[in-house]
């Protein structure tokens, strides 16, 4: 697989292995640079989800024709071998400007 990109989303597990192999997917979207996603093992991803919330750590996208909600209050760290599929490509900037102003 090809290095993810900033505003890939892919299908991901989210827990470590559990018990007989079950694992928690959830589509997550890249946020971690390009540059850092090329030259390290890991990716820094946020959960995406169905539940919009009019938060200001919540960004809402569309994807496969339906909106869905950046959860970038819940961002994690990810080896990319926990991407499983690649779903899409959005634009990142919104989540990018959130983040942002979270860490300012």
């Amino acid at each position: 697989m090809s290095a993810p990109r900033q505003g890939d989303v892919f299908w991901a597990n989210l827990d470590p292995t559990v018990g007989r192999e079950i694992r928690r997917r959830r589509p997550v979207l890249v946020v971690s640079p390009d540059e850092m996603n090329r030259n390290l093992a890991t990716v820094i991803a946020a959960p995406i989800t169905h539940t919009t919330r009019p938060w200001p750590t919540r960004c809402a996208i569309r994807l496969r024709g339906k909106t869905s909600s950046v959860a970038l209050d819940q961002i994690r760290c990810l080896d990319a071998q926990r991407l499983v599929r690649h779903i899409a490509h959005v634009d990142a900037r919104p989540a990018l400007r959130i983040l942002q102003d979270m860490f300012a």
